[in-house]
């Protein structure tokens, strides 16, 4: 691959290795933290994702769906993504204050943010690209025609605030964790190609129970995870992947509702 453009900070090459144009065999990364630290914020969501659900359903239940049963709040989807909105903040706040508060470094300076300068629309065009071509992909693979994620796009209000969701705070977040924290630590220890593949790996692990576990799908997320954790190793920048990543799920928010508007024009003729 050729080297990144001048806007992005140049990696951390062994001066071997500096021309070559391959992933470089020895670890470049060194982070500030450790895979402790980085535990501490998987435990951190674990119980986030846990904790505020509980508590929005149950204020929800008590103030505005006095007449719904448990179940029935829980399926709504406006307050599912309040309750992840929540959680993602304070992970947001526990990250900043880990770097800032802990080793005394700028939090975007440390994570290797770098937002890319002139390439932003060459990164934009391979997260369509990526899109296009898993599309094609999911053809040949046993994809589910309904998975739990579908609950989500159930009404146009969920639509679309589910849409918006997937291409902000969520990509933000994910990018944080797995191309900012957790990739550079494996990448010290076990070397830039595993800790793609690893990275990649959690990636579609995470995403596994909204797509109803189908390994067709969770391989397209995989596939995706490596993508954007290879950008990260390549250019040194999480803002690339971040780009990438608000790219891929932007192209596909469009073309669901693109084939949904056309399914509903199908409807209304043969009515």
């Amino acid at each position: 691959m050729s080297s990144p453009q001048n806007s992005w900070p140049e990696p951390d090459l062994p001066p071997a290795q500096e021309n070559s144009n391959s992933l470089p065999a020895t670890p470049t990364e060194n982070p500030l933290w450790n895979g402790w630290d980085v535990l501490g914020i998987t435990l951190l969501t674990f119980f986030s994702f846990l904790f505020f659900p509980l508590v929005v359903i149950f204020t929800a239940h008590k103030l505005f769906y006095r007449g719904l049963s448990w179940n029935a709040v829980l399926q709504k989807p406006p307050l599912a993504l309040f309750a992840e909105f929540l959680a993602y903040v304070v992970l947001f706040f526990y990250m900043v204050i880990l770097i800032e508060g802990k080793y005394h470094e700028r939090f975007f300076k440390a994570i290797r943010w770098n937002w890319p300068g002139g390439t932003r629309l060459a990164l934009v065009g391979l997260g369509a690209a990526l899109l296009i071509g898993l599309q094609v992909l999911a053809h040949f693979l046993p994809i589910p025609k309904s998975v739990p994620m579908d609950q989500f796009f159930q009404t146009p209000l969920d639509a679309y605030l589910t849409s918006i969701f997937a291409i902000s705070l969520g990509p933000l977040m994910e990018e944080l964790f797995f191309r900012g924290f957790l990739y550079p630590v494996l990448a010290r220890r076990l070397g830039i190609t595993i800790a793609i593949l690893l990275t990649g790996a959690a990636f579609a692990a995470i995403h596994a129970v909204q797509l109803g576990f189908s390994w067709g799908a969770v391989l397209i997320i995989f596939l995706v995870g490596i993508t954007l954790t290879a950008v990260r190793a390549i250019t040194g920048s999480v803002g690339a992947s971040f780009l990438v990543h608000v790219s891929y799920n932007f192209t596909l928010t469009v073309l669901t509702f693109i084939g949904t508007a056309g399914f509903r024009h199908m409807e209304r003729l043969n009515q």
